[in-house]
This record gives C-alpha cells, structure tokens and sequence, in this order.
C-alpha cells in the first residue's frame, strides 16, 4: 500500500489554494485551482448549478463500492453591504467571523483585490463604557482610502499570506484547504477497487449547502467529510485542562464521534480507527462539541448515507491566521487513503 507524504509540491499547491481568496459564494479562485488540477486525473468532472466541482474516477471492475469524498471550497470572511463615502464601507459577516479579532486587520474586497483595513475607533478614544463591550458589527469599518471603487455584494477576504516554519504552517483558510489538498492527493494515487468520487463544496460555513446537493447528485454507498477541526490544546485561563472538542496538535488525524449536526457511521469510526492501529498511523477521537462539517449534510441524503468525518487539527479557526501542523496533515492523508482503499462491500453489512 503507497505511503502518501507531503514534501514541496503538496506544500507549494496548499499555498496556491490558502491565497486564494474564496469567501463562501463566491468560490471561484479556488474552483480555477481545483479544475487545474483533477481533471488530468479523472474519468469525469463537472460544476453543478451551486459551483461545486464533482469528480468521478471509475473502478477497474463492475458494481464497486462507491466511496464519496467531500471537502469545501469556501472561508470565512465579509460582504460590502453599504458605500458611506471616501472609501468608507459597512460590512456584514459571512460565515462565523469572530469580531474580536478582526480590528486592525488587512483584507482584500472583491475580485480585484482592493486593499482595505478594517477600521475601529482607537482605545484611547474610547469611552469607558465602549472599552468594556464586545466588538460589534456597527463600530468596524471597511476603509479602502479615498477614490476606491467596492461594490455592495463584493466578497471581503482577509490578506494573510501563507506561511511555513519548521513544522508549522500559517495561513488564513487553513480550513478547508488543507482538505481540498488532501482530496486532490488521494486522486492522484486513486485505489483501482473502489469508485471514488470527490465532491469540492461551496457554502458550507454558511450552512453545509454545497454537500446537500452534492451528496444527492453523486449517491454514494457511504460518504467522508475531510475538514479542519480546532485544537483546543492551549493552556485554559483558569488553570484546567480544555475538554471540549480535547482535541490537540501533534496527535494526528481527529475522527469525530459526535458534533452538531452528525453521530457519525458507528461502522466507520470503527474502520479508520483499526485501520490506524494496524498501520501505526497516530489518530485521535475529537469530542462531541459544537460545530460540523459536511457530513451533516450528506448523511441526510437520498435514504440515508453513513457518513463520517476526519479533520486535521488547527489553532485559531475562524480568525484572520490559523495553525496546523504537516506531520498532522501528513497523517490525515495516509489515514484517509489507507482507510479507503481497505473498503469492501462488507464493511457495509457490519
């Protein structure tokens, strides 16, 4: 069985994709890198009505297990909702932006990548009261400078650019495109027994929508989200360890056992975690908790699909930088591909 690594080109293509500004709805940067790369490699691609690109790589025999793969396309960021003048813009939220990180920050708006920061009233001109209170949508601003030309509806996505040291990488939009990436290796070195198919997702931080469709037009046997989960391994303020999600870098892949929207396929947890143990290949359960991926949705589907999700671990999620680790990357990916390629038929009749 080929042992996946991550070396300079998948590092390089991570790069490209975390750059890439594809603010949810408006996907298009990354669907260009997507579309670049799998359709050398597959039997069938195509973009449906939403903007996801599905991927179909055939079997080398008749009646194979149809294992899907879904990974989303789309970040966290802003939409431009009103021109006040001077290149001063309100903006609103799209996906779950945490607004306590975002004063100060550089971004880009619209597909012209207009630099802009997003503007706060300086703490020592704050009132007492107004250092106290959360940040609020009505106190921030996006300012562009004078004689920008933003439109309202203009996707707003922040400016971070990609960075690794040592085993370390920082980027913006680590989630999802540490999965996207992932997605594209495993067609490169696709298990002949099976029919993979691979569903690139638009609009999951705002609701999972992409992977609704997706799941109904592809109709697999079963189903894998491959995303980013938070590491909440830093030190908790009051001295006592995090047990929410317990999930931490340098561990490995997280197999969820719970989250908001799935109790995932007890026949799958089962299989990816003795697939871990028989090719010492280091994996954790990640905790029930909140959030979800897109196996919330595909599950759901057609008369039920078993479904079950595998995230890379990562700090910060949902803020303007994020850190993951690539030896965790690295280990999602042998998981994953070792995983799916020791499916059969009966793993379904457990």
């Amino acid at each position: 069985m080929t042992s996946l690594k991550i070396s300079s080109p998948q590092l390089k293509l991570l790069e490209r994709l975390c750059n890439a500004i594809a603010v949810s709805g408006d996907e298009g940067e990354v669907r260009k890198i997507v579309l670049e790369q799998v359709t050398p490699l597959a039997d069938e691609v195509r973009v449906d009505a939403l903007g996801n690109v599905l991927v179909r790589k055939r079997a080398s025999k008749r009646n194979a297990l149809k294992v899907l793969l879904a990974a989303h396309m789309d970040e966290i960021g802003f939409m431009v909702v009103a021109d006040e003048g001077d290149g001063i813009y309100r903006f609103d939220r799209v996906g779950g932006v945490d607004l306590a990180y975002v004063a100060g920050k550089s971004v880009f708006i619209g597909k012209n990548r207009i630099p802009a920061v997003i503007g706060m009233k300086p703490i020592h001109l704050s009132e007492a009261d107004e250092r106290s209170r959360k940040v609020s949508l009505d106190s921030l601003r996006l300012d562009a400078g004078k004689g920008a030309k933003a439109q309202v509806g203009d996707r707003v996505g922040f400016a971070t650019k990609f960075r690794r040291t040592g085993d370390s990488l920082f980027s913006k939009a680590l989630d999802d495109r540490l999965g996207v990436a992932t997605l594209i290796e495993i067609l490169k070195h696709a298990p002949a027994h099976i029919e993979l198919l691979l569903a690139f997702t638009v609009q999951e931080e705002v609701g999972l929508r992409g992977a609704t469709v997706a799941a109904h037009a592809l109709a697999p046997d079963l189903a894998l989200a491959v995303d980013s989960t938070p590491a909440r391994d830093l030190p908790a303020y009051d001295g006592r360890e995090n047990v929410a999600y317990n999930t931490k870098l340098d561990r490995g892949p997280a197999i969820y056992i719970a989250d908001a929207d799935t109790l995932p396929s007890q026949r799958l947890i089962r299989h990816f975690a003795e697939t871990g143990d028989a090719l010492g290949i280091p994996y954790q359960f990640r905790q029930p908790g909140g959030g979800g991926t897109d196996a919330g949705a595909m599950h759901q589907r057609l008369e039920g699909i078993p479904a079950l999700s595998i995230s890379v671990p990562g700090r910060y999620a949902h803020t303007p930088v994020g850190l993951a680790r690539v030896s965790d990357w690295q280990n999602t990916l042998r998981l994953i591909h070792a995983g799916v390629s020791r499916m059969t038929p009966a793993l379904l009749k457990r």
